[in-house]
């Protein structure tokens, strides 16, 4: 009882989908079919290449009509509010990283590590530190080994 049931519903689901997609597919082909095959390789309207596929037609068409409507750079179809709130988050940026009025954000930002000064080194001049100790040394045991009546 239930392989049958479940070999029903694997059929109902099978032949659905595949209903979808014939009549998807019959669409188009009736519109890739519209167009004349003996027409040129470049498209005349757009003046790119001729696409027979009308889900890339539309989605160029929305691409173009996006291009149109956004061409200063500004958000599209906007309202005031979404305005505000833009602003209001890029103020918090703003405030975030401490942006100074007039500094240009999309610019990388430009270091400037100057050289420290130096002290210059006469070698000319260097002494030899383990001499100086070592004669040190020698003298300290000079004056041990001297006799205490000697004068």
């Amino acid at each position: 009882m239930f392989r049958a049931l479940t070999r029903l519903g694997v059929v109902r689901h099978i032949t659905q989908h595949a209903r979808r997609n014939i009549g998807f597919t019959a669409v188009a082909a009736q519109e890739a079919g519209k167009g004349d095959e003996s027409a040129p390789a470049e498209d005349k309207k757009s003046g790119g290449p001729r696409i027979n596929d009308p889900i890339q037609k539309l989605f160029l068409e929305k691409i173009r009509e996006y291009r149109s409507k956004s061409g200063d750079g500004k958000l599209v179809d906007a309202t005031p509010e979404i305005e505000a709130r833009l602003k209001g988050e890029l103020d918090k940026v703003d405030h975030m990283f401490k942006v100074e009025q007039g500094q240009d954000m999309t610019k990388f930002p430009r270091f400037d590590f100057p050289d420290p000064e130096v002290e210059s080194i006469n070698l000319g001049e260097l002494r030899d530190v383990e001499a100086e100790e070592v004669e040190e040394e020698f003298e300290e045991m000079e004056e041990d080994n001297k006799p205490y009546f000697a004068k």
